[in-house]
């Protein structure tokens, strides 16, 4: 088999396709994946073929470049000639050029399911699945118009599954009485990261050791126009309890801090260290964040402004994984979700069932089965 993986190119999307990527060569396949930075560089040294990728394929524009996702993956794939694709959720480009080429397509979907759900019980996110499911398929609909393809839009989500969709979360992060759309599997998180630079690392280390506080790991999503978490951080970890590492991310530059917060700002390709160091997880509910605060076993506060990060951070509520932050409290809730036995027990047997399913296999198996 032959297999082209061509993902969204920020670390939450391509990660995770690295995992798989690497785990289906591993199984004898001939993989190509469009990547860059470390991913691109592990893939390499694992003898994958690494393709560079262009902006089509970063998350920022995904909604504006799908016929920049349709024209690089045409191109691609006449170079290699694959007999399925895999690729992200927020990729209709390569989903029309899968359908034009007549190819299978993988889609390795979030943590929980983006769309709205067949038979779930009565949920507070309604609103916030059905404006993500329309804002995609407007997408996929004006991109077919461009091609002078039929409508599909009569199709719904269905379009937008692809051969299989494969959701990276936990069964119970979904709604109670959910029946998920036939082609939507869930197989665990997929996750891989590169390895952390040692000198960054320790230089960090360092600096914890020297403040000497329990460490809570902030890892800040994008704000979409709502609240920034400054604000709140600066109250909470200035002559509290805890200190802070707080991930950028996506996320703009940080405002001053005074010298008194015990704040260390990283911007780093890998955060399981620095989860391993901490007690407790601070997220805007992003699903790189939540899945490693699971697979770490630490305790999660979410405090969502918008993407996916809203229906993310009630799925982990409902899955008792997951506490709301007050951005109108200080450091004093903390404490509370760090000693809570109960989540804190949800949150390790979670964690004991993403390990024991072999998530990259699971997926690996996946994209074999859509070839013939």
């Amino acid at each position: 088999m032959r297999a082209l993986f061509c993902s969204l190119s920020d670390p939450g999307y391509l990660y995770p396709t690295t995992a798989v990527a690497l785990e289906t060569h591993r199984r004898g396949h001939t993989v190509f994946i469009v990547s860059s930075g470390p991913a691109a560089r592990a893939a390499e040294e694992a003898g994958l073929t690494v393709l560079p990728p262009d902006g089509a394929f970063a998350v920022s524009r995904w909604f504006r470049s799908a016929y920049g996702q349709y024209e690089h993956v045409r191109q691609t794939v006449r170079r290699t000639r694959p007999d399925v694709l895999v690729t992200s959720v927020l990729c209709p480009g390569v989903l029309v050029a899968a359908e034009m080429l007549g190819l299978p397509v993988v889609v390795l979907g979030l943590a929980c399911h983006l769309w709205p759900h067949r038979g779930a019980e009565r949920e507070a996110d309604p609103q916030d699945r059905a404006w993500r499911l329309n804002s995609t398929l407007d997408v996929h609909r004006a991109l077919r118009a461009e091609l002078g393809l039929h409508d599909a839009g009569a199709a719904g989500q269905d379009a937008l599954l692809g051969t299989s969709f494969l959701l990276r979360g936990h069964p119970s992060l979904e709604p109670p009485g959910t029946e998920l759309p036939e082609r939507v599997h869930h197989v665990g998180p997929c996750w891989w990261e590169p390895p952390a630079d040692e000198g960054k690392l320790h230089s960090v280390q360092n600096r914890l050791d020297r403040v000497g506080k329990p460490v809570v790991y902030v890892h800040l999503g994008r704000v979409f126009g709502g609240e920034s978490l400054w604000p709140w951080i600066q109250r909470a970890f200035t002559g509290g309890e805890f200190q802070a590492i707080v991930e950028l991310g996506r996320s703009a530059e940080p405002p001053a801090l005074p010298a008194s917060a015990d704040v260390t700002i990283v911007r780093l390709p890998w955060m399981s260290p620095l989860l391993e160091r901490s007690d407790l997880v601070v997220s805007s509910g992003t699903s790189a964040p939540v899945l490693g605060s699971l697979l770490h076993r630490r305790p999660l506060l979410v405090s969502p402004n918008g993407g996916e990060q809203a229906v993310l951070a009630a799925a982990c509520r409902r899955a008792g994984v997951a506490a709301v932050l007050d951005r109108t409290r200080g450091g004093g809730q903390l404490r509370t979700a760090a000693d809570d036995d109960v989540m804190t027990g949800r949150t390790h047997r979670m964690s004991n069932e993403f390990a024991q399913a072999k998530s990259e296999s699971r997926a690996a198996q996946a994209v074999e089965e859509t070839c013939p």
